[in-house]
């Protein structure tokens, strides 16, 4: 347990849910998104390559399963800090005894989580709320030649959307279905 918050290990080996602590005052707190040291514990493997930020506008919308393969493989730290959001992460490691398997966490402003996810997962979320801001801290830069991603409503998945599925990007659309011969990510 660090200082800055406080790790909880998921069904799955490797996936780590985090929530961080606040420090504060009547005007307001400060919680730490990031620290390196710290996440190097769970396994995050070196500098923050790129940071993004994400705004869904409408509750129900889906964005997701998305992945990169290697070299390009990514450890990713997943946060919250406007609205609510049910984030899913499936692991795609070839050789896992939890391969295909999935773990649903509601992230959200008010509960202060976020999910350190590593290589080798598809990762993916629905807003539950309007005006959804998200921010992703990533271990490797994004290359589109890397690019992969998973049909969010394939019934291999097993994946309970909480409401209605809505607004899927024509590219999240067009994401493959898995095939009988999936092998998964050899990292």
């Amino acid at each position: 347990m660090s200082a800055r918050f406080e790790a909880e290990a998921t069904s799955i080996a490797g996936l780590t849910l985090l929530t961080r602590r606040r420090f504060g005052d009547e005007r307001g707190f400060l919680s730490r998104l990031f620290c390196g040291e710290d996440l190097s514990v769970y396994g995050w493997p070196g500098p923050v390559m790129q940071v993004n930020e994400t705004v869904t506008r409408h509750a129900g919308t889906v964005r997701g399963m998305h992945f990169q393969h290697a070299p390009f493989a990514e450890y990713k730290l997943v946060t919250c800090v406007q609205g609510r959001i049910l984030d899913v992460v499936v692991d795609l490691r070839h050789s896992s005894p939890t391969f295909l398997q999935h773990v649903t966490v509601e992230l959200s402003e008010d509960n202060a989580r976020s999910l350190l996810i590593p290589a080798g997962f598809a990762h993916g979320f629905q807003a539950l709320s309007d005006d959804v801001r998200m921010i992703y801290a990533h271990s490797a830069p994004f290359r589109p030649e890397a690019e992969g991603g998973l049909h969010p409503q394939d019934a291999a998945l097993h994946i309970e959307w909480p409401l209605p599925v809505q607004n899927l990007s024509a590219r999240d659309q067009n994401h493959p279905l898995i095939s009988t011969d999936f092998q998964g990510l050899i990292l």
